[in-house]
């Protein structure tokens, strides 16, 4: 099993000596390693079981060392920063050289994040590397949002994971990109579309893809549990499945009839939601229930990263 403390230099010297850890982040956990060593990148998706043509976010503690990266960074993407980094935004920008193909996934824009996670930020500025840290999960499954999950997932395949306790935020990054003058959304997630949109336009959201992805968390079939998941209705799926074991994952009301009942937010609280999501999905697909039922959110702030991850939760490819 993994070691697990709060000992950012034992978390540094490993990173050191090209192995990977377990990283807390404001959004969730990351699995993180040397983003310019295409051998350690390497072992990340290995360890993941993440398919090569999913590119990966790096991390790093500030815009000047992002410089060092990429060729450009156009003034919208400086504005973007400004306001909203240290925080859950990924920005696209065209890489330069020092980023392995690898990590990119062969694309010429590389991902880059700066973590609000005071672990990560003070680990991150003691290193002279950025982190290429996905989420620390095997491919598809859930997101976890504490040093538990990682353990329970991966701690048989890392010697390391660096404690922060829970993710705040809970859901993974949103992703902005820019292209022939337009905004776009490539990822929904932790910081709100409005946010973005009152400060520099309108933005495009792209859909999903089913593979060769234009940026990391594209794919139409991830966040899933194990066990079938249902979305839509709860009173009617709970008629149409009254045989079955049934476990269920609302906003904000209880269901009694069920085997179990998680409530994301009992006072409708999207943020709550949202911290809520991964953790509860794990717990019901860990219980006994035979089906799980889920329901969207309103689809407003962070609900439209709510309903994403659960959208893509219910998809099998």
């Amino acid at each position: 099993m993994a070691e697990i403390t709060t000992d950012i230099n034992r978390a540094k010297a490993l990173l050191d000596a090209q192995e990977i850890i377990g990283l807390p982040t404001e959004t969730v956990y990351g699995l993180a390693g040397n983003g310019l060593k295409a051998e350690v990148v390497s072992k990340i998706f290995e360890v993941k079981n993440r398919p090569h043509f999913d590119p990966l976010i790096l991390h790093s503690h500030s815009l000047e060392a992002i410089k060092e990266y990429v060729k450009d960074i156009p003034e919208t993407a400086k504005t973007l920063a400004s306001a909203f980094w240290p925080g859950p935004l990924t920005i696209l920008l065209e890489r330069n050289s020092k980023i392995p193909d690898l990590t990119c996934s062969g694309l010429d824009r590389v991902a880059f994040r700066i973590p609000k996670h005071p672990k990560a930020l003070s680990l991150l500025k003691i290193l002279d590397y950025p982190l290429a840290a996905p989420s620390a999960n095997p491919f598809g499954y859930i997101s976890p949002t504490n040093s538990t999950h990682v353990q329970q997932q991966l701690g048989d395949k890392i010697q390391f994971i660096l404690e922060g306790e829970i993710s705040e935020v809970g859901i993974e990054s949103t992703i902005v990109g820019f292209e022939n003058g337009e905004i776009i959304i490539y990822r929904l997630g932790g910081l709100e579309i409005d946010a973005i949109e009152k400060l520099i336009g309108r933005v495009k959201i792209l859909p999903h893809s089913s593979s060769k992805p234009d940026a990391p968390g594209m794919l139409k079939s991830h966040y899933a549990p194990r066990k079938k998941i249902i979305l839509g209705d709860i009173e009617k799926l709970m008629e149409q499945n009254s045989k079955l074991k049934i476990g269920i994952l609302s906003f904000s009301k209880s269901y009694k009839d069920a085997e179990i009942s998680l409530v994301l937010s009992k006072s409708g609280d999207m943020h709550e939601a949202a911290k809520n999501l991964f953790s509860y999905l794990r717990t019901l697909d860990e219980s006994k229930v035979d089906l799980i039922l889920t329901e969207k959110v309103p689809n407003e702030g962070l609900g439209k990263a709510i309903n994403d991850r659960l959208q893509r939760a219910t998809i099998k490819d």
